[in-house]
C-alpha cells in the first residue's frame, strides 16, 4: 500500500467514524497475534459476546506475534485487524511498518504476565537445568562454534544421556523471540567477546545468542501449543517450550522443568524470580474504534479487575495478573485510547 493510499483510508475511515450511525462493513472485532494470549483473548471474547449478542463475537486468530504484527500494521480499513495480541513488546521496526501504512496511533495494554516453561513428561528423568545448559543444547553456534551436543548429558555431565529433542514455536512466535532473549542471551552474555559484538555488531551478535539449532535438536511445531503438549506426552524425555498457562493446564500429564533452580509457578513468574517470566499485551488500532463500537466494550471487559485481576476468570485460566500499578495504568490507557509514545520503544 503506497502511503498516499494508507492515508485516504486513514481519512476515510475517519469520516466514517464522525457520522453517527455509520460504521465499516465489518462490525466484528478482529484480532490477530499470540499463541500465548490466545485462550485469554477468546476467554474474555466469549465473554463479552454473551453480554453483547447485538455486537458479534469478536474473530480472534492465532498468527504468532510477529505474523500478527505484519497484518496489523498493514493498514487502516475493515480487511486490516483491529487488535494484536502479542507475548512481547512491540518491536521499532514494527512501529515503523505501521507508520508507513498510516497506522500512527496505537494504545498498548499489558494484559499480564506469564513463564516461557520448559516442560517435559512425569516420567522423564530431566527436572531441571541452568540457562547455559539451555543455550549450549539449543544455541546453532554457542558462542560461535557449531553445535555438536547430541545429549543433555554432552551439555552436563550431571545431567541424564537423553537426546536434544525440543519443540518449540516457529521464528514468528513471540515466544521464540522472548525464549531467545530471557534464556539464551544471558548465558551467551557471559563471554566478553560475544558481549561486546552487541554494540559492535548487533547483527552477529543475535545471531550467536539467538539463533536455535537446524539439525533436528530444536522443533518447531507451529503456533499450536497444544501440539507440543500432545508430543511431550507421546515422547517421554522430549521437551516442550510454551506459555505457562499450556503447562498448568496439563500437569497431570506433564511437568515443568527448573532454570536455575526455580520452578515455573504464579508466584516465580508474578515475582520475576523465575527467568522466563515476561508481560503479555495488546495493541489496538485507535483509527478503527469509531468504525467498530464493540472494541471500546471488548477492552471494557478484557481491563475488569474480575477479568484479569488476582482473583480474575483469566487467573483461573493460567494468567498471572500483572502488579496493580500496571493495571491501572493500562486500564486507564484502555478506556483512553491514550497512543503509544515511539520513543519508549527500544
Amino acid at each position: 500500500m503506497t502511503e498516499r493510499n494508507a492515508l485516504a483510508l486513514a481519512a476515510a475511515l475517519a469520516a466514517v467514524a464522525l457520522v453517527p450511525g455509520q460504521a465499516m462493513a465489518r462490525t466484528q472485532i478482529r484480532a490477530v497475534g499470540s499463541s500465548t494470549v490466545y485462550p485469554f483473548a477468546t476467554a474474555v471474547a466469549e465473554r463479552f459476546a454473551r453480554g453483547n449478542p447485538g455486537a458479534g463475537a469478536p474473530i480472534i486468530e492465532s498468527t504468532g506475534t510477529g505474523a500478527g504484527m505484519k497484518l496489523f500494521c498493514a493498514g487502516i480499513g475493515e480487511r486490516f485487524p483491529d487488535i494484536e495480541n502479542a507475548s512481547r513488546r512491540i518491536k521499532p521496526s514494527e512501529l515503523k511498518l505501521c507508520a508507513a501504512n498510516g497506522v500512527t496511533a496505537i494504545t498498548e495494554v499489558q494484559v499480564g504476565l506469564d513463564g516461557i516453561a520448559l516442560a517435559t513428561s512425569k516420567r522423564s528423568p530431566l527436572a531441571g537445568v541452568t540457562t547455559r545448559d539451555i543455550y549450549m543444547a539449543l544455541a546453532k553456534t554457542p558462542f560461535g562454534k557449531p553445535n555438536k551436543s547430541k545429549t543433555w548429558k554432552d551439555v552436563n555431565a550431571k545431567l541424564p544421556a537423553l537426546p536434544i529433542r525440543v519443540y518449540g514455536p516457529p521464528p514468528t512466535s513471540g515466544t521464540r523471540d522472548a525464549f531467545g532473549e530471557l534464556l539464551m542471551t544471558p548465558a551467551c552474555e557471559t563471554n566478553a567477546g560475544i558481549a561486546a559484538l552487541k554494540s559492535s555488531d548487533e547483527a552477529k551478535f543475535k545471531a550467536i545468542c539467538t539463533a536455535v539449532r537446524e539439525d533436528g535438536g530444536y522443533i518447531e511445531a507451529g503456533e499450536n501449543d497444544n501440539l507440543i503438549v500432545q508430543k511431550l506426552e507421546a515422547n517421554p524425555g522430549t521437551l516442550g517450550l510454551f506459555g505457562y498457562s499450556y503447562l498448568e493446564a496439563n500437569q497431570d500429564q506433564l511437568k515443568g522443568v527448573t532454570i536455575d533452580g526455580v520452578a515455573p509457578s504464579y508466584q516465580t513468574i508474578a515475582s520475576f524470580r523465575y527467568p522466563g517470566a515476561r508481560p503479555l499485551y495488546l495493541y489496538v488500532k485507535d483509527a478503527h474504534v469509531g468504525a467498530i463500537p464493540a472494541i471500546r466494550g471488548y477492552l471494557a471487559e478484557f481491563t475488569r479487575e474480575t477479568t484479569w485481576g488476582p482473583q480474575g476468570y483469566l487467573v483461573r485460566r493460567g494468567l498471572i495478573a500483572s502488579p496493580d500499578a500496571v493495571r491501572n495504568r493500562s486500564a486507564a490507557a484502555a478506556r483512553a485510547l491514550t497512543p503509544l509514545v515511539a520513543a519508549s520503544i527500544k
